[in-house]
This record gives structure tokens, C-alpha cells and sequence, in this order.
């Protein structure tokens, strides 16, 4: 079982991983829609899908993960996230520790199709992986075709977090949503995550604000009742969206429902009930 990661390590295994432990979500999501929750033996703290997962030993945190009880599980691979610089430093100790870690990181359709590839390999179900894969990108295809000819991509704020104000940028799963969709990110910069302020935010004019409810935004106001957002488009014309941040930001199945319902709420004459 051969592949390389997103970090350019070749990951190979002797045999089909049958004990697994990812140390991101998102993973264990997907395996779960490739029907092999039953090869998950641990879990995050913070991870609850699929609802069997509950049953695992927690391992601790997604960046501080317990390394001695890891090991105890005897897991044949572990997944982690390449999407913060701490993420790496468990994967290190679990190298030097002679297991096998895989890390990826996927920031559009594009990166997650062949995440689910290669982890296909990595535990001798290609074949469920490309079933998997093709279900995925028939139902976006569906979309694409729905709004085929749309005559206008309305400009699309995603909040990450306020009230320090934190947007998606271009350089995340988020923005490939938004394309899809049927919009345009009005943030422009390269990175997965852009700090900015009111005057940038009402300089970029988006016509729709989507902010996502969850761990990095636990509780946030309407935009229509904050100092200073009267005078955005979307407050003045009610285009604003509250989502669930595990399904925008986490890249994953749910991904593809984030895109379906995102383009009926921009283009309701196209996707709308």
C-alpha cells in the first residue's frame, strides 16, 4: 500500500490499514462514507461523527493528542491535517515512535477527490473510495448544470470569527464552495484565513454574508445588530446566512451538501424549492 501525502512523504504500508486513527475530523467522516467507520479505534476529544465514533477511546486534542495511549491502541496508520504549523509536532513523535502518518491537506473538490483516493490505498478499498469519489462529483455536476448561464456571481463574505474579524480567503475549502455555488469570494488573498477590518470588509462590497456557527464562532450576532454593518449591501437587503462551520470549513462529503445548499440560497430561481 503506497502513497505519497501532501507533504511529499511516501507512506507505505505492508498491508491494508485496519486500525486507524485520524487525528482530524474530517477523516474520520470520510471513511465512514466509505463504510469503514469499524477500522477507527480513537478519536479526538472533539469528534463525534459518525455517531459511532462516540464508542472510541478519546486520544486527547487534535494538536496535543495523548502519545502514550495512541500508541497503546496499536494503530497501523495515523491521519493528521496539514493546516497548522503545531499539527506537525505529533507526527513527529509518532514517526520516531515507528508508525506510519499520513497528512494531507486538501483546500478544494480538487485535493479532497484525491484524498479520498489515496486513502482508498491506503487501506485496500479503491474501489469504494472511486464509488465514493463518483457520488460526491455527480451531485456537484447536477449543480453546475443548474446554474449553467447564471448571468451574475453575487460577491460572498464568509465570516470565520467576530468579533475579531476573520474572513475565508482564497487558499481554503471555502472559497471552492462559494465558486460552486454559483459566487465569488469577495476576499482575494491567497491565504486560508485573512484578518481584516470594517473599512476593508465594507471596501470588498459583498452583496451576501455567510457567517459559520460553531467552534472558532461559537455564538455570533446578526450583522444587523453590530456597530458599524448597517451600512453593508447584505444587512441593507437581508442576504445573510447563518451555516454550520464543520460543514463549510471542514473539507469532507458534507462539503458537497454545503455547496447544494449555498447555490439555493444565491440563486433560489435555479436551486430553490
Amino acid at each position: 500500500m503506497r502513497i505519497v501525502d501532501d507533504l511529499g512523504q511516501r507512506i507505505t504500508l505492508p498491508h491494508p490499514a485496519m486500525r486507524i486513527i485520524a487525528l482530524y475530523g474530517a477523516y474520520n467522516e470520510i471513511l465512514a462514507a466509505m463504510g469503514l467507520e469499524e477500522r477507527l479505534v480513537g478519536r479526538t476529544k472533539a469528534d463525534s461523527l459518525p455517531p459511532s465514533i462516540l464508542s472510541k477511546p478519546s486520544i486527547g486534542t487534535h494538536m496535543r493528542p495523548n502519545v502514550e495511549m495512541i500508541l497503546g491502541l496499536k494503530p497501523d496508520l495515523i491521519i493528521q491535517s496539514a493546516g497548522r504549523k503545531d499539527s506537525m509536532t505529533v507526527v513527529h513523535q509518532l514517526k520516531d515512535e515507528g508508525l506510519q502518518a499520513a497528512v494531507f491537506h486538501p483546500i478544494n473538490f480538487e485535493n479532497l477527490f484525491s484524498v479520498i483516493e489515496r486513502l482508498g490505498v491506503l487501506t485496500g478499498e479503491s474501489s469504494r473510495a472511486e464509488e465514493l469519489i463518483d457520488s460526491l462529483q455527480s451531485r456537484l455536476t447536477k449543480v453546475e448544470h443548474r446554474l449553467q448561464g447564471i448571468n451574475h456571481r453575487p460577491r460572498v463574505f464568509f465570516e470565520v470569527r467576530y468579533p475579531n474579524l476573520l474572513a475565508a480567503g482564497r487558499g481554503s475549502i471555502v472559497n471552492d464552495i462559494i465558486l460552486r455555488a454559483g459566487g465569488v469570494n469577495c476576499i482575494e488573498h491567497k491565504k486560508k484565513l485573512v484578518r481584516i477590518g470594517m473599512d476593508t470588509l465594507i471596501k470588498q462590497s459583498p452583496e451576501v454574508y455567510i457567517i459559520q456557527r460553531g467552534p472558532m464562532n461559537k455564538n455570533p450576532s446578526n450583522p444587523s445588530e453590530r456597530p458599524n454593518f448597517h451600512v453593508l449591501g447584505p444587512v441593507k437587503t437581508n442576504k445573510i446566512m447563518f451555516v454550520d462551520e464543520q460543514v463549510y470549513s471542514r473539507p469532507g462529503p458534507r462539503s458537497v451538501r454545503a455547496v447544494e445548499a449555498l447555490a439555493a440560497f444565491l440563486h433560489p430561481d435555479r436551486l430553490g424549492p
